[in-house]
């Protein structure tokens, strides 16, 4: 007897040998023709065998097929409640959506089929090392979903269902890269706020809060446990998932008044059964998605961002979005002009100046009531198509007038007694009210091939009178987030310094985001007054004086890699004229122009400690490599297969020429 073994395998009972050797099979018959069985690929003859072998009733299999994909995680009881956990809360209630657009699909005569890829949560991953595989995990999904949507050859149209930071734009790269067929998006909402508590955003402090003083154990227990009011959606502030939401909207690609429906209310599940109509709809009607996700849409699409105060994330997500759907890639150029010409008009969390929740930004209207102020203003491209199969136009006539419009912010008045107005402006009271426009792009000696900052976000008590936000300190240099997050929770950080995280780029960690840091910043006492730079990204919900994506990245020698504690380093941020400089000026007591500084960091040497995350890999250093020969993350970090083949054909030339010699 083996008792380690009698414990995994139990005590089995007899009725476990009672195995069954065959069975009768579906009843009935294929509906089969004898075109069917001379012309038909063998694979569509078996496919139609498989899904009576599910249980698929026979009479029903001539329907057309869609296709339903998602970033279901998790395993849900009937009662809703966990049998195995999801990594988070976005992709946790998206079944129910799937479920709601299949049950519509079969009750209009077609044939549902669903797959799933799940994703990542950025929250769950800050700080660990599986935030290395966080943003390359974007590329990775959109091949997984492209490849099932060719692997079910029958389907007629694409439905995608995501919610959150890499899932969703991983769906939306994938169905815009299907050029051909009709495909269309189910944003999965966001999750409600605690009646008492702190935003999924603030929460994340606890830690840095607690070690500082700021906090008690039990204050940050308690509220650790309440942070996530319900179940499932996105978190509850304007990151990178909720503005991935609105921006699948702005392309068109969502029925009206999608994004950011709370997650598991009546009217989210219903607008996958819209959804499910618009895709039987556009099947019909022979719309695909190249008439929808057209320069006019990725226009559309960018303005909405400005609009709303969206994550610096999706400079990294919309130029790849472009670029799957075979349209013109915005430069950063395209970011600034538009960001200098169309208002922030939303006041929500992490930006202000009322920090809203995601859901009363949906209440008070969502992306069509942003875009009937945005219309007045004549920056939208109108005519662009959208997945209901009428113009952008004729669908914000209908929004204008309709029934939804009015009960919607009839009910944010009821809820939470908010006026609308407070929360989606018009241009004049967002001036009025000191909203200024969401990014700028420092360049200047430590930034040759610029920057981002959301420059909107950095608290207004330490930007001057003109609109600047001005920090000339002595740096500190980290070359990993550990060592720069336990400086804030020990005292290494002080008012006014300024933090260099360094080597945390692409060919560093897989281009980590820092939000641990920034969070910390934001919700410390003293955080208002320290400025961050790093070649790392940052999370749709950091604040303050962080400025990212500097290029070159430190390990691509950028002069970044080169800063050394004590230097000198001068920020200027105009966020009116949406401007700034990022500047090494200085040693010690020696101060030098921006033109001296340059040479300096140009004779100087990399970093010490400079290198690549030890725990960085293999997987992340083959995509850092693959999206840098594609042009890097100004363009999205895509995978531009030409340019890899290129590369790879004259590397191969070079070998060969070399071992000759």
């Amino acid at each position: 007897m083996n008792k380690h073994l009698d414990t995994i395998m139990g005590h089995q009972q007899k009725d476990f040998y009672n195995i069954q050797t065959h069975a009768s099979g579906p009843e009935g018959s294929l509906p089969l023709t004898e075109d069917m069985l001379l012309h038909a690929p063998s694979g569509e003859l078996f496919g139609m065998t498989q899904n009576v072998g599910m249980g698929w009733n026979p009479s029903e299999l001539n329907g057309k097929q869609f296709l339903i994909l998602s970033t279901q995680g998790g395993i849900r009881g009937e009662d809703g409640k966990p049998i195995a956990l999801g990594y988070h809360t976005g992709h946790w209630e998206v079944g129910l959506l799937m479920k709601a657009a299949a049950e519509e699909i079969k009750d209009k005569g077609g044939v549902p089929f669903a797959g799933f890829v799940s994703d990542p949560c950025d929250g769950r991953s800050q700080g660990t090392t599986g935030m290395f595989d966080s943003f390359p995990y974007r590329n990775d999904a959109a091949i997984v979903y492209r490849r099932l949507i060719r692997s079910l050859p029958t389907r007629k149209a694409v439905i995608g269902v995501a919610t959150c930071d890499k899932g969703l734009p991983a769906t939306m790269l994938a169905l815009t890269a299907m050029h051909d067929l009709p495909t269309i998006i189910v944003p999965g909402g966001v999750t409600l706020p605690p009646t008492e508590g702190e935003d999924a955003g603030a929460v994340q402090t606890i830690g840095a809060r607690y070690a500082n003083n700021e906090l008690t154990l039990q204050e940050a227990s308690d509220l650790g446990c309440r942070a996530c009011g319900t179940p499932g959606g996105g978190c509850q502030f304007l990151g990178t998932a909720a503005t991935s939401q609105v921006i699948a909207e702005a392309l068109g690609l969502t029925v009206p008044h999608a994004a950011l429906a709370p997650s598991g209310s009546d009217i989210w599940e219903e607008m996958a059964r819209q959804s499910a109509r618009a895709a039987i709809k556009m099947e019909k009607l022979g719309i695909t998605t190249k008439d929808i996700v057209t320069d006019d849409a990725i226009h559309n699409a960018m303005v909405l961002h400005a609009a709303f105060g969206g994550s610096t994330n999706l400079l990294l997500h919309i130029p790849a979005i472009a670029h799957a759907a075979g349209r013109r890639i915005p430069t950063v150029e395209d970011w600034s002009r538009i960001n200098r010409d169309i208002p922030r008009i939303v006041s929500v969390l992490p930006n202000g100046p009322t920090y809203h929740p995601t859901v009363r930004a949906f209440l008070a209207g969502g992306v069509p009531e942003v875009m009937l102020h945005l219309r007045e203003l004549g920056v939208l491209k109108e005519n662009a198509l959208t997945v209901t199969g009428e113009t952008l136009g004729t669908v914000l006539d209908w929004w204008e007038t309709s029934e939804r419009r009015k009960k919607i912010k009839q009910r944010l008045q009821e809820a939470d007694g908010v006026d609308p107005e407070d929360v989606i402006m018009s241009p004049e009271t967002a001036k009025r009210r000191g909203l200024t426009s969401t990014v700028t792009f420092p360049t200047g000696n430590i930034a040759p091939e610029g920057s981002v900052i959301k420059s909107t976000a950095i608290d207004p008590s330490v930007v001057d009178e003109d609109g600047v936000y001005r920090h000339t300190g002595k740096v500190k240099v980290f070359t990993a987030e550990k060592a720069a997050i336990q400086a804030i929770k020990t005292g290494g950080i002080e008012k006014g310094d300024i933090m260099a995280v360094i080597g945390r780029g692409p060919s560093g960690t897989g281009m980590e985001e820092t939000y641990q840091l920034t969070s910390a910043l934001k919700h410390l006492s003293y955080g208002k007054y320290v400025s961050l730079i790093t070649d790392a990204r940052f999370s749709g919900v950091s604040t303050g004086a962080c400025i990212g994506h500097i290029g070159p990245e430190a390990l691509a020698d950028g002069p970044i890699g080169k800063l050394r504690d004590g230097d000198i380093v001068e920020i200027n941020v105009d966020r009116n004229q949406l401007k700034g400089s990022i500047n090494f000026v200085g040693v010690g007591d020696e101060r030098l122009s921006p033109e001296d500084g340059e040479k300096i960091l140009a004779n100087r040497p990399r970093h010490p400690d400079l290198k690549p995350d030890p725990d960085l890999p293999d997987d992340t250093r083959l995509w850092a490599a693959l999206q840098a020969v594609s042009g890097g993350t100004w363009r999205g970090s895509v995978y531009d297969v030409d340019r890899i083949i290129e590369t790879l054909e004259a590397g191969q030339k070079a070998l060969n020429e070399k071992y000759k010699n």
